[in-house]
């Protein structure tokens, strides 16, 4: 039996994509046409389309989808959350990891939900700061908790491998609602659950 791979993209997308990277290798000096080159174009633009699938997702849908009354009023910590972004200003990866924690106020939702939520927002171009903001007001406008918490720590191609090229580099950003904005032990408590 032999093996086939399905792969779900938008055909029109992909071929004005194609056309486009194979200006751009042309234009960097490459034989579009050599063996190795030939289906790179469409293979990018699958790609990208990939990359890029958090457009087609609804963050607020996805925390509603599984919301539910529950009388919980502690903190709820989902820590060490793989993301993967394309930086906006060079279309480099950055990657890391994320840590959201919210308070319940009488709502919560499915664990998987807050980390499709970072999914949706980080499958965007994307900036890490931006990135930080929207799930924390995603989660505290959709479920409205007593406060929401979110640290990304990643590391961004763009300075690693061009411009400064400093390997060793990571970029923590921070955003808080509520509690965690108010109230300096729960946020400290935060801080110390998600310390390595």
């Amino acid at each position: 039996m032999a093996y086939t791979k399905i792969d779900e993209y938008d055909e029109g997308v992909t071929d004005r994509l194609a056309d486009l990277y194979k200006d751009t290798i042309t234009l960097l000096g490459e034989d579009v046409e050599r063996e190795g080159l030939v289906k790179t174009p469409e293979r990018v633009a699958k790609s990208m389309q990939f990359l890029t699938q958090g457009y087609k997702m609804d963050p607020v849908a996805i925390l509603n989808s599984a919301k539910f009354k529950e009388e919980y009023k502690q903190m709820v910590i989902v820590k060490d959350i793989e993301l993967f972004s394309l930086c906006e200003h060079h279309l480099l990866p950055f990657y890391g990891r994320a840590h959201v924690a919210y308070i319940p106020n009488g709502y919560i939702t499915g664990l998987s939900k807050i980390a499709r939520v970072v999914e949706a927002f980080a499958r965007r171009l994307q900036v890490q700061e931006r990135l930080t903001v929207q799930i924390r007001d995603c989660i505290q406008e959709t479920l409205n908790p007593l406060g929401v918490a979110v640290v990304i720590e990643a590391s961004h191609m763009c300075m690693q491998i061009r411009g400064i090229q400093k390997i060793n580099s990571t970029t923590t950003t921070s955003a808080f609602t509520g509690a965690f904005l108010n109230h300096f032990e729960t946020r400290q408590e935060f801080l110390q659950c998600i310390k390595k």
